[in-house]
């Protein structure tokens, strides 16, 4: 099976270096039509070029591809309209988002200052649903829709002065997990990449030894994979140096406790069973907590279901 993108149009927002600048090259290597987005900044989000994307666009240009720079602020939800009816006015549709743009401010929650932390928000979460929520309309319209977003294991499982930037990619899979049940029925896809590459944003926090390792172009094949036409739904799939990984959340069954017993006492004398890893399972909605709780209950209360 070769995966390609011929007649598809992508969009790619921080794609002027590292990852994206991969995604943009690879993507349109296999046939997409390509925006190139990035507003040229440095790590922290400060300065602004369109050198950058316009670099990548010369190198998919010169390899027989089509691709446009753009240099929208993807916290900018009139900049990020503009972007894609942009796309639609050269190619008709768009049919993949890759949302790529993210910046750095790290410190510990205790110095971090909340002005930081909300641009990190805006960036990373926000620019997130700008973009996703500009595209939605021509995907529903289209009938067909591949959106990626970027999480972190900063998000997943925590990272030392990180806060701002382990929350926002957290809040992403909240975006994402929703938008898979509002899309389905619109052939819309949505999935999220937990990369590990050597880039601007972890030169500093990765041994230098190991940074070979670490390419992007070890990256992007998970992120090919999660927009095509045959991807999953509703998958993270982690990449790095090689190998490629799917992170799962799941909860355990839990126990039901009868009302005289619903006490904080009686959770922690019980803490053994209620968070037995072997009841575990996964959820692909809020309802399937929900559904739980209300059959356990039920079953306790001996009320016919």
């Amino acid at each position: 099976m070769s995966i390609r993108f011929d007649g598809r149009v992508a969009i790619v927002t921080g794609a002027g270096n590292g990852l994206g600048r991969c995604h943009a090259i690879s993507l349109a290597e296999r046939g997409a039509k390509v925006v190139v987005n990035d507003l040229g900044g440095a790590r922290d989000g400060s300065g602004g070029s369109s050198d950058a994307a316009k670099a990548v666009v010369a190198e998919i240009e010169a390899a027989g591809g089509e691709a446009i720079a753009n240099g929208a602020n993807v916290a900018d939800m009139e900049q990020v309209q503009a972007m894609v009816d942009e796309a639609r006015e050269k190619w008709g549709r768009v049919d993949i988002l890759v949302n790529n743009a993210g910046v750095l401010r790290d410190k510990s929650f205790s110095k971090v200052e909340i002005d930081d932390f909300d641009f990190v928000l805006d960036v990373h979460l926000m620019g997130s649903v700008n973009c996703s929520k500009a595209v939605w309309p021509l995907m529903r319209e289209q009938g067909y829709g591949r959106i990626a977003m970027t999480t972190s294991s900063s998000g997943m499982y925590g990272n030392f002065g990180q806060t701002n930037y382990g929350a926002a990619k957290m809040g992403v899979i909240g975006l994402m997990n929703t938008l898979v049940l509002e899309g389905a029925k619109y052939g819309i896809k949505v999935n999220a990449l937990s990369p590990c590459a050597a880039t601007r944003m972890t030169e500093d926090i990765i041994p230098e030894n190991l940074l070979g390792l670490l390419t992007p172009e070890s990256v992007t094949p998970a992120l090919l994979f999660i927009v095509s036409d045959d991807a999953p739904n509703r998958t993270i799939i982690t990449a790095g140096a090689g190998t490629f990984a799917r992170t799962i959340v799941y909860e355990t069954g839990g126990k039901w406790l009868p009302e005289e017993d619903q006490t904080p006492e009686k959770i922690a004398e019980n803490w053994a069973e209620i968070s037995d890893a072997a009841s575990q399972m996964e959820y692909t909605s809020g309802n399937d907590q929900t559904q739980n709780m209300l059959t356990k209950a039920a079953t306790g209360l001996g009320i016919k279901l």
